[in-house]
């Protein structure tokens, strides 16, 4: 399975009248070969970057092709190289696929053979671009999902995201607990250069303080009791990625001072080791708290705060995206019923609705999500009633009408909210609700 655009092979040995062969028969079979006898202008072309795979032989004057293949992966390290070997030097040969070849053939070997290779790499390197993309779009969608509709808030910050995402700059992602930061966080992976190598979490929350540095900066063996092999941090696993330190507020002071060091050296030295080792990697941030009040109360450090607050982006509540819930309910109702098909769910009543809608949501899209899924399981029936909800999503309404918060709230919300509880309890019926609140069904529909 080839391209339909011919695939652009560089054939390189000493011997140019081989390599014209190679490429000549190559070109019979569908592919743009070029023939060359100079490592040095191997290099050349492969510096250019319009060469989709490499075809070279071990042994030539002015070099070899271990260099060449060296080259090929640190300019575009899923490129194909096949090596062509003499008999006497399968110890090189088999070098080559250690460090990284794909293939080797031993002179002399039939042109069919190669071509059977080179198709193999290059449809093997089209399977992995392609994983690659769906990996990344799964990621975006799962990130974007949690920003369904078109609200001002959502789409504010979803451009901001796109606007931020190719860049290397560090992002302070704050916001309550369930509103989507570590989606975020995958979102902006996603969409910049780093998507294709790894993404890593740690909670700064979750490990105790000792664990916690291990675990971002890696040790030697014999650092410490139980450290019987050298460890790899978190960092150096996100070596070329992005590494997300979740609740980053909870950081220990000691590991702040540490953690300073790292990012503006660009080196880590795992626990017990003497030297450090540089790394290359994105870091992005999520808290929930006020880092600003934990500086002022002595328990985080200014000049961090400063490093990671290169761009802030606020997660809005869910309360604060109200245009957004129908949209939202929607998506995550389909998203329900998708992962369990068997399931006879198939709307909410308005009533229902009404509920979902007029809800605060403390614990945000979080919630939402796992309240629409427990729905979508519990309940027996194809539709959704106002009874099957949780208590303490139909019991926002005070006795008389009126919903009880401690804010402050317009009267165009209010109206909106009074509505709302108006029709459910007419059971969702909007022509009773209109005639009890008495107003016009047009008027009704203003207020929700």
């Amino acid at each position: 399975m080839l391209a339909p655009d011919r695939p652009r092979v560089l054939v390189v040995d000493d011997r140019l009248e081989l390599a014209e062969t190679l490429a000549d028969g190559l070109g019979e079979r569908g592919y743009a070969a070029t023939p060359l006898s100079s490592s040095r202008a191997a290099l050349a072309r492969l510096e250019g970057g319009a060469v989709d795979a490499l075809v070279t032989d071990l042994r030539m004057p002015d070099g070899d092709g271990l260099a060449l293949l060296a080259a090929s992966r640190r300019l575009v390290p899923e490129r194909p190289v096949i090596v062509m070997t003499a008999y006497g030097a399968i110890d090189s040969a088999i070098e080559s696929i250690r460090l990284g070849a794909s293939h080797y053939l031993t002179k002399p070997f039939k042109l069919e053979e190669l071509a059977i290779y080179l198709d193999r790499a290059l449809d093997e390197v089209a399977v992995r671009r392609e994983a690659a993309a769906l990996k990344s779009q799964l990621a975006r969608s799962r990130a974007s999902s949690a920003f369904v509709g078109g609200g001002k808030a959502a789409r504010e910050l979803l451009e901001a995201a796109d606007r931020i995402a190719h860049t290397d700059a560090r992002v302070l992602i704050t916001g309550e607990t369930g509103t989507g930061k570590g989606l975020v966080a995958q979102l902006l992976h996603a969409a910049s250069p780093r998507a294709k190598a790894p993404f890593v979490t740690v909670n700064c929350a979750a490990l105790p303080e000792a664990l916690l540095e291990s675990e971002l900066f890696g040790h030697v063996r014999g650092a410490f009791t139980g450290a019987t092999r050298d460890r790899n941090g978190l960092f150096a696993e996100a070596d070329g990625g992005t590494l997300l330190l979740d609740e980053i507020g909870e950081l220990p002071l000691a590991l702040q001072a540490k953690l300073l060091q790292v990012l503006e050296s660009g080196t880590v030295r795992p626990v017990g080791a003497s030297k450090e080792r540089p790394i290359d990697v994105r870091v992005l941030s999520a808290t929930h708290v006020n880092l600003r009040e934990r500086v002022a109360e002595g328990r985080f450090r200014e000049d961090l705060l400063y490093r990671l607050d290169v761009v802030p982006l606020a997660l809005p509540p869910l309360r604060a995206r109200r245009e957004d819930l129908p949209e939202l309910i929607e998506h995550f109702l389909g998203v329900a019923r998708a992962r369990h098909p068997t399931a006879t769910v198939q709307r909410l009543s308005p009533a229902a609705m009404a509920s979902l809608l007029d809800h605060a949501w403390p614990g945000n899209v979080r919630e939402l999500a796992h309240l629409l899924e427990r729905l979508v399981l519990l309940s027996r029936g194809p539709e959704v009633d106002v009874a099957e909800l949780p208590e303490t999503v139909r019991g926002d309404v005070g006795a008389h009408g009126v919903v009880l918060t401690d804010e402050i709230v317009p009267v165009r919300e209010m109206q909106r909210r009074y509505a709302a509880w108006a029709l459910k309890k007419c059971d969702g019926h909007r022509g009773r609700t209109a005639q009890a609140l008495g107003i016009d069904m047009k008027t009704l529909a203003k207020w929700l």
